[in-house]
């Protein structure tokens, strides 16, 4: 596993509020606002899909608005390229829907935080020894807690673990007891069309469940 240079950066905002808010649909006029409500609801860690329209004019705006605690990147990740471009803007995660090690280690040599997505032992490894940051279970409606757990054991200690696919507050619990360390959060807390005021209620609905399981 490489160390990227914005790891500290990472450590801190998982600790703060361990919840990537994934924004599939974004258009880049509704970067700001959207982004601005959940940086008050308590989010570090935002990412915007390349199959969104425009996208990185949205990642760019993002990460020209937040400061520097906030975490900005793209999801949907597929090519090496993509992670060149992504560098060129200044933003810092590169989140991918599978494990492919090429894509992974361009990122680690671009100095680039990497979360790709796993479902099994052999592409969790794989993925490491690649060079990515933390493991994104994808998709978490396949990928259970009780699968959670047993990779968990398995894995090297400090391994990040980020379940991704139909979490909601109510699902989170599992997850959290089989090892989980956060949540990608999608369509639940954001989907195209909806206003900056209502994702950022959900934001902070989701926010007050994770700060509600930690302190149970």
């Amino acid at each position: 596993m490489t160390t990227s240079p914005h790891a500290p950066r990472f450590d801190a905002a998982l600790a703060a509020l361990p919840l990537i808010a994934i924004l599939r649909g974004l258009r880049p006029e509704e970067a700001e606002p959207v982004a601005t409500a959940l940086y008050a609801a308590g989010f570090r860690l935002i990412e915007v899909p390349l199959n969104s329209p425009e996208p990185f004019a949205s990642i760019a705006a993002i990460r020209r608005l937040l400061p520097a605690e906030a975490l900005v990147g793209a999801g949907t990740v597929t090519r090496e390229e993509e992670v060149a471009r992504l560098a060129g803007l200044g933003a810092e995660l590169v989140v991918m829907p599978h494990a492919d090690t090429a894509v992974i280690a361009a990122a680690a040599r671009t100095g680039l935080l990497c979360t790709p997505g796993v479902a099994t032992p052999t592409e969790a490894f794989a993925a490491l020894a690649a060079g990515a940051t933390a493991l994104k279970l994808f998709p978490a409606e396949l990928v259970g807690p009780p699968v959670v757990k047993a990779i968990r054991a398995v894995l090297p200690a400090g391994t990040r673990l980020l379940p991704v696919g139909g979490i909601t507050p109510a699902t989170m619990q599992p997850f959290l007891a089989a090892g989980a360390a956060g949540f990608g959060l999608g369509s639940a807390l954001y989907a195209p069309g909806m206003s900056a005021a209502e994702v950022g209620e959900r934001a902070q609905g989701f926010a007050a469940a994770w700060r509600a399981l930690r302190t149970a």
